[in-house]
């Protein structure tokens, strides 16, 4: 177990933790939630060794595994399936020993080692690799892909699979699903449920937490609380203490109040000199409670927009993809990704898009929002048609340099040339007040946007958009970087919010809140989805499960196929070392095979003590893989023996 016993814990002169003491249990898994800079990364820090106590006492076990994502970006040419595998450490250690053993004449060491191997899941890795890359999105084209080849984004997914591949006994995840869309987040989920060991995870996302947490620990004013409950629970119990300390500080107000006011009526009468002293000296020894102090709320909304007309939009056998590269052949086709969609967009809708990873859901928002021109077809747009947009890689457009005033000013005078402005105050002083409304305030206003966090630049992007009064807000994954209480304010808005929104997220209690109606993108076209986000999030784990098995059966057959390409000798070549390489290999085609057959014979002795039903089947499918490679290793040996006799003939 993990205890912190009167733990302080500093970063420079502020004091993160004071004074704090929890127990984590093995195989508990915990969402780790405070506002931010409360020192929530610190203590992960502490966790894993890069951050010591200032005070205190602070206990992991020393054998303990850990497993956590890098920050680092990779940079490597590696393939992203042999980039996951080396996150097995365990595997990475028997491989070593393998060559170091092969080294030496020690047949002992040749089998211990080979065995771990075997133990380490050698035979499987790359399908167990494969299973995490393709859970979190990436398509079976890709997974011989150097990783260099992929976005930053991806680069991260992959660095998440790498530490999923990691046996652990404590896994740490910090923001887990920001990189993730819809489909990878709920895989994710489902993995991170079979998890045997102990989790610690960072996370804004409510329903994640809800799904994979049982205890949760909050960081608040430097003191660490433990509930027990997931993120829900926990919010219904600190709302009970909050009610609690606040009916007890305002009984403490009044006999406060009493106990001066006697006081002050009676200290300068000699008959009740003692009892007023006696009340000033109640009055010093009384442990004062504390106001509460609670976080501050922040709220925005969107302005009325200007007119809504109906239809917003409305198209017509439109396919949606991507232009040619500028440097591809003449004649080179479109890549058309969606197509033949016959739909319209009304007034006052609220759809959310559904979709697996790469089936064309942010292609479809880049269409409607004129980022991208439709391949084909025809898109009909009502007059007056005002977009808000807030894409994926929207924070990537700000300008690192310049400041939220300069972003507002610049944004001012596009929307004047354009001829938008609809009654909007364009002063500088309307637009600090604006900005102010949007938390940046004082000197923020002039703070360089690149030295900003990712949630406060988001915020910006936010305020940019409600500025422009839109009638139609076209949203793709606006929640990456917001904390919980500016996702809780945006669904505020957006329920308010009097004209159409089109929403793709991975926020499902966003997704909820905010949308009546789902559009499917799938299999190349556009279709309304008949269910709930639970019926969705059912969907997506049966085509993942199909994809685990896909590729699982491909990596057997791949195999069998080097089993047997393995098992063929090359014609025998007699020079002075052809006779030590046959007798080498024999001698460790002995070994391997006295192993692997000692291991039949226990599987085989457990099948026959009455296992339960699914202990039947796990046991029957073990044997079965070592009968097979009982074979695989016997043809080999036959082979071997026969090339050293035609040597020695």
């Amino acid at each position: 177990m993990i205890t912190l016993k009167n733990v302080t814990l500093r970063r420079s002169a502020k004091v993160l933790l004071e004074h704090a003491s929890v127990t984590l249990n093995p195989g508990e898994k915990v969402g780790l939630v405070g506002r931010n800079g409360a020192g929530k990364s610190s203590l992960f820090a502490l966790f894993n060794g890069n951050l010591h106590e200032d005070a205190g006492e602070y206990y992991i076990p020393s054998q303990w595994r850990m497993g956590q994502v890098s920050q680092d970006m990779p940079e490597t040419e590696q393939s992203a399936t042999e980039f996951v595998i080396e996150g097995d450490t365990v595997l990475n250690a028997a491989r070593e020993e393998v060559k170091a053993s092969e080294t030496t004449d020690d047949g002992d060491r040749m089998a211990h080692a080979y065995m771990a191997l075997y133990d380490a899941g050698e035979h499987d890795a790359p399908s167990r690799a494969q299973a995490l890359i393709l859970g979190l999105g990436f398509k079976t084209t890709e997974l011989e892909n150097p990783v260099n080849s992929f976005s930053g984004g991806w680069r991260m997914r992959l660095q998440l699979a790498r530490a999923l591949m990691c046996p652990s006994d404590l896994l740490l995840l910090d923001e887990p699903t920001n990189h993730l869309d819809l489909d990878a987040l709920v895989w994710l989920e489902a993995w991170l449920k079979r998890y045997e060991g102990t989790m610690v995870v960072i996370s804004h996302d409510r329903e994640f937490l809800d799904a994979v947490t049982n205890v949760t620990l909050h960081i608040d004013a430097g003191k660490l609380v433990r509930y027990g409950g997931n993120y829900s629970k926990f919010e219904d119990m600190r709302a009970e203490q909050m009610e609690l300390q606040q009916n007890a500080f305002s009984k403490q107000q009044d006999k406060i109040a009493h106990l001066q006011k006697f006081i002050a009526r009676f200290k300068a009468k000699a008959s009740k000199a003692k009892q007023a002293q006696s009340r000033v000296k109640a009055l010093d020894r009384m442990e004062k409670i504390a106001p509460l102090l609670a976080d501050a709320d922040f709220t925005f909304e969107f302005k009325e927009p200007a007119n809504l007309p109906n239809p917003m939009l409305s198209m017509s056998g439109v396919s949606f993809g991507y232009p040619p590269p500028a440097d591809a052949p003449d004649g080179t086709p479109p890549t058309v990704i969606v197509q033949n969609v016959s739909r319209s967009v009304l007034a006052g809708q609220r759809i959310g898009i559904l979709g697996a990873n790469g089936q064309g859901k942010s292609t479809v928002v880049k269409t409607v929002a004129r980022d991208l021109a439709p391949i084909g077809g025809e898109v009909t747009e009502g007059k007056g048609l005002n977009i808000g947009y807030f894409a994926q890689q929207e924070l990537d457009v700000l300008r690192p340099a310049d400041t939220p005033l300069e972003h507002m000013i610049r944004l001012v005078k596009e929307m004047t040339a354009e001829g938008r402005i609809a009654g909007q105050a364009t002063r500088e002083q309307d637009l600090r007040s604006f900005l102010g409304t949007f938390n940046f305030g004082g000197d923020m206003v002039k703070q360089a946007v690149g030295s900003m966090s990712g949630g406060e630049k988001a915020r910006l992007v936010l305020c940019m958009i409600v500025w422009q009064r839109p009638n139609l807000l076209l949203l793709d994954e606006p929640t990456n970087h917001l904390d919980l209480a500016t996702r809780e304010a945006l669904a505020m808005a957006l329920n308010e919010f009097e004209g159409t929104v089109m929403l793709v997220s991975h926020d499902r209690a966003l997704l909820r809140s905010v949308c009546d109606e789902f559009w499917m993108v799938s299999r190349g076209g556009v279709a309304p989805f008949d269910g709930d986000l639970d019926d969705y999030q059912r969907y997506l784990l049966d085509e993942a499960k199909r994809q685990r098995e896909a590729i699982k059966e491909t990596q057997n057959q791949l195999n069998k196929q080097q089993a047997k390409a393995s098992a063929k000798p090359a014609k025998p070549v007699v020079t002075p070392d052809a006779r030590r390489k046959w007798t080498t290999e024999i001698a460790r085609l002995d070994t391997r095979i006295a192993t692997v057959s000692a291991e039949g014979a226990a599987l085989e002795g457990k099948l026959s003590q009455n296992p339960l039903p699914h202990e039947i089947a796990e046991l029957g499918k073990r044997l079965k893989n070592v009968n097979d490679e009982l074979k695989t290793l016997e043809d080999a040996w036959l082979t071997a023996t026969e090339a050293l006799e035609a040597l020695d003939a």
